[in-house]
């Protein structure tokens, strides 16, 4: 699955750690979806989502196969 985590993280001019924070997740787990080595729960998804403001599908898309 493919992400644009980073993407958003950045344009918010936010921290890999602060980004943890807001989200209450620990900043090794912000590295793992950035680097699309670790897809989150659908929970975590929805609150990434809601961080930046965008719907979950502009974060999280499918690979094409």
């Amino acid at each position: 699955m493919h992400n644009t985590l980073k993407l958003l993280r950045e344009e918010a001019g936010m921290s890999q750690g602060e980004c943890a924070t807001a989200l209450g997740v620990s900043r090794q787990t912000v590295i793992s979806i950035e680097k699309g080595h670790f897809d989150p729960r659908l929970s975590l998804a929805f609150r990434i989502s809601r961080l930046f403001e965008v719907r979950v599908d502009e974060v999280f898309v499918p690979d094409r196969d």
